[in-house]
């Protein structure tokens, strides 16, 4: 915009042009000042919604000069779609409109291969679309158990399971989609969103990464809690038990053993470390004060194998938190009400669960889902009908009312009942229609 143009101030305002190293700076700068928590107060938040609505109410004039320099709009027309919300409509109903998207696309993961398929479609298919489900071909089982049943139960006309692998996937997102919901991994996370850019698909990513758990020394925890429990869970021999699940498949597990065999983590397992490949089981294994550079710090797990790291304060475990990418989830155990705030406040996660983990992801009226590199968007209960809805906004009238003073020409009178009108002022609105 021309600086002759909008100028409130009757003072110069230079046009910036930054480089590319200034708008990195302009990048790294915002995100210090977020961190800092400045902008999640309320008081700044009100501040700043008073701001624009200071812009919009002392500037009218310089905003309507600009919309006439660049749009040749005339004041009414500005005043009415630019600067002010509309009560014009009256008469009038207005409604939102839940419709369908149209033939969505569901790519579910192997650790929880039955839920997260089913979840997600039942949403879709509640929403009114037309469902295609891809399982994963890690979990061939559970995959082919889907393609069976959904074949059997559910109109095969509108909603399809394709099995396969990469070959098929990869046909699959060549397709247009109204909206493909993915749970995996940030890898392919990125491809299925790339692949969706193409046709301006909308996506839901439920991505991984790591889960922090933050446990507050002050509750009444028991030294050797870990080692007893997991005792009478599987017994002196976790390798034995009959109630320890195995790896997915040798590629996991020669994934995970090798977090474990990392030399960072050497002489730091305190319980568990064994593993038997042959039938794809490790035990389950914790590692004390493993180094924040070693894999198992940067990697995702999935696996039996649980990271603890110590900290001289606890509100240190936040600043470690934030550090990295944010969660899928965080956990917080403590009796303390002000930490529990403070943790609610300072630490950014897809959820949270307070004295307890992952059960948040069981509650119906919760939604579920990433933020940042845990994902984007979210589901579960009506969240899921939502997901898969679009919000179409409806106003309906009738023809016996049509107030004039939205068309041209826009004389004085009509601006100023326009004014009136939109601005709730009930003894303007009787001035300028005696003055008209």
């Amino acid at each position: 915009m021309d600086v002759s143009v909008f100028n409130p101030t009757a003072v110069p305002v230079p046009v910036v042009h930054p480089t590319a190293q200034g708008v990195e700076r302009v990048s790294q700068d915002l995100r210090s000042v977020y961190r800092s928590g400045k902008t999640k107060t309320f008081d700044w938040r009100v501040s700043q919604l008073k701001a624009l609505l200071k812009i919009t109410t002392r500037h009218e004039k310089d905003i309507f000069e600009a919309l006439r320099s660049d749009l040749n709009k005339s004041e009414n027309d500005a005043y009415l779609h630019e600067v002010e919300t509309s009560m014009i409509n009256f008469p009038s109903s207005a409604e939102i409109v839940s419709e369908p998207l149209g033939v969505v696309l569901v790519i579910s993961p192997w650790n929880y291969p039955f839920v997260l398929s089913l979840d997600p479609v039942v949403g879709a298919i509640a929403a009114g679309n037309a469902v295609v489900l891809k399982p994963s071909e890690v979990s061939p089982a559970t995959s082919s158990l889907l393609s069976i049943l959904l074949g059997e139960y559910m109109d095969p006309s509108a909603v399809k399971v394709v099995e396969g692998g990469v070959p098929e996937t990869t046909a699959l997102l060549e397709q247009k989609w109204d909206k493909i919901l993915y749970t995996g991994n940030s890898n392919v996370g990125r491809i299925i969103l790339t692949a969706a850019a193409k046709h301006l698909t909308p996506v839901v990513l439920e991505l991984g990464g790591k889960c922090p758990v933050v446990v507050d020394s002050n509750i009444d925890l028991k030294i050797d809690a870990l080692s007893s429990e997991l005792e009478n869970f599987y017994g002196k021999d976790p390798m034995q038990s009959k109630d320890l699940s195995r790896i997915i498949n040798s590629r996991h597990f020669d994934r995970v053993t090798k977090l474990l065999d990392d030399k960072k983590n050497s002489g730091k397992v305190v319980i568990g470390g064994q593993w038997d490949r042959a039938n794809l089981k490790i035990a389950p294994t914790v590692i004390l004060d493993a180094p924040e550079d070693s894999l198992i710090m940067n990697e995702e797990i999935f696996g039996p194998l649980l990271p603890i790291v110590t900290v001289d304060k606890i509100e240190d475990s936040f600043g470690l938190i934030n550090s990295k990418g944010k969660p899928l989830a965080a956990y917080l155990f403590t009796n303390d009400k002000k930490l529990k705030e403070e943790f609610i406040r300072n630490v950014s996660s897809g959820g949270m669960a307070i004295n307890d983990t992952v059960m948040h992801i069981t509650e119906p009226t919760l939604p579920f889902g990433g933020v940042g590199e845990s994902g984007m968007g979210a589901y579960h209960g009506k969240f899921s009908f939502d997901t898969f809805s679009h919000k179409k906004a409806v106003l309906q009238r009738g023809f016996a009312v049509d107030a004039d003073i939205r068309y041209p020409p826009f004389t004085p009178g009509k601006v100023k009942l326009m004014r009136a009108l939109l601005t709730g002022d009930i003894l303007g609105i009787p001035r300028a229609l005696i003055g008209w």
